[in-house]
């Protein structure tokens, strides 16, 4: 019963589209556990680019997939990608849990509400509808994927609540209103195209793990944007921590077997909110680049600071991350000198832990230390150290990973220096799906 989970260490955007690729060519089933349609994922296949929102990372490899109960998922964006993909190669082999919830168009036009309402003290949602989304579904009267197979049940749902969400819209002085009539007919269409995919899919997982199966559990976002253990209120709605894919798929902690945690060479975020490493200037600018640094979903500009250990650390113990896939060391090619904060000064104290008071976050003064650079090199100078093996990396980068291996304890076992699945040095042993290893 191998399982492995992946997940982001940092505020998402760390690569973990590319490295659940990467395992995925091995595994037999995919599960994406949590988030919605405001993380994007990228592929890069021989120079390809294929941006996905829900379906999970290993369709380019017709593998099984499952979207499970801990996703929200926006049927109109879930219907174009499967068409889209659909037309392009066959059908996914997609599996939808009957108990994940649905995002609808009142939950997009009451975030944009929402976010505007709170003025400079906004958190940067992506407006996608995530949050009320999750809102409704502790509320509990929100609707799910299973509701679409039911039209009466569905009829008294969508009429109860959409009563409640018109009157909320005017009082935030939308001039808007949904239609109850049509959202229903809306619903009832998606009830029929999806019908042959919705399914009780935390009975699935664990029958394959029964099996024998090889079951690979994506996370979107990052540790950082953890509803509980991020950088709250700047989060996301979900929990982006290796625990969620317990909660968001119906598996249990013994089941998992491995956690791999993605972490970019230095450190990015999007939206609002602290940055404690944050870089300024053309040096920004120039990693910016560099490294591709604007949303999958969204195309907006992220953020980008030095490594943030702090950060790292933080991550590991909270998912029990077992090793560590890093990705785009070849962007600081050619800097110079890397910084890397190893610690947090704090009102005079300092201190390794991440802060839970987003006020201490604010004041956090990194305590760097300085690392040797690389020599930048061609694309296909990288590209040719995947044919190879650790050895054959430059000094400096084993130096950076030795560094980042003794100050967070986990092994990095994924060394990735560019988009593409062949821009990939993999450092696994050959038992690495062994659960005796």
């Amino acid at each position: 019963m191998p399982a492995v989970v992946v997940v982001g260490t940092q505020w998402g955007d760390e690569g973990k589209g590319k490295v659940t690729d990467f395992f995925a060519r091995e595994a037999d089933v995919v599960c994406r556990f949590q988030g919605g349609n405001n993380a994007g994922h990228t592929i890069v296949v021989n120079g390809e680019k294929f941006a996905f929102h829900l379906i999970p990372s290993g369709v380019l490899w017709n593998k099984e997939l499952v979207i499970a109960n801990g996703v929200v998922v926006d049927p109109y964006v879930l219907k174009r990608e499967v068409e889209t993909f659909t037309e392009r190669f066959s059908r996914p082999n997609l599996w939808i849990s009957d108990r994940a919830n649905i995002i609808t168009p009142y939950h997009r036009l009451l975030d944009g509400a929402e976010e505007r309402l709170r003025g400079s003290a906004s958190v940067g949602t992506t407006k996608r509808g995530i949050g009320p989304a999750y809102s409704d579904k502790i509320a509990r009267h929100g609707i799910r994927m299973g509701d679409l197979l039911d039209p009466e049940a569905l009829k008294q749902k969508v009429d109860m609540v959409v009563e409640i969400k018109n009157r909320l819209l005017a009082a935030y002085g939308l001039g808007e209103k949904i239609d109850a009539e049509a959202l229903y007919r809306d619903l009832l269409g998606f009830g029929e195209f999806f019908a042959p995919m919705i399914r009780d899919t935390s009975a699935l997982l664990n029958e394959a793990l029964d099996s024998g199966k090889r079951v690979l559990f994506e996370g979107a976002q990052g540790t950082m944007l953890d509803v509980d253990w991020g950088t709250y209120p700047y989060t996301t709605s979900s929990n982006t921590i290796a625990g969620g894919a317990c909660t968001g798929a119906g598996v249990g902690p013994t089941r998992i077997n491995r956690v791999v945690g993605v972490a970019k060479a230095y450190t990015t975020r999007v939206g609002a909110g602290p940055l404690p490493t944050a870089i300024d200037g053309d040096l920004e600018e120039k990693i910016q680049k560099k490294g591709g640094e604007f949303g999958t979903t969204t195309g907006r500009r992220r953020r980008c600071g030095w490594l943030d250990l702090v950060v790292l650390k933080h991550a590991v113990r909270l998912s029990g991350i077992t090793s560590l896939a890093l990705t785009k060391i070849d962007v600081l090619g050619g800097l110079g000198d890397i910084k890397v904060a190893v610690r947090y000064e704090i009102d005079g104290e300092e201190t390794d832990f991440f802060p839970g008071s987003i006020s201490r976050v604010e004041r956090a003064k990194p305590v760097y230390e300085t690392l040797r650079g690389w020599p930048d090199m061609r694309p296909e100078e990288w590209r040719s150290l995947a044919k190879g093996g650790y050895e054959d990396l430059p000094g400096e980068v084993r130096e950076y990973v030795s560094f980042i291996e003794k100050n967070t304890g986990a092994k990095v076992e994924m060394v990735s220096f560019g988009p593409d699945r062949e821009d990939t040095l993999d450092l696994r042993g050959e038992d690495w799906w062994d659960v005796n290893r």
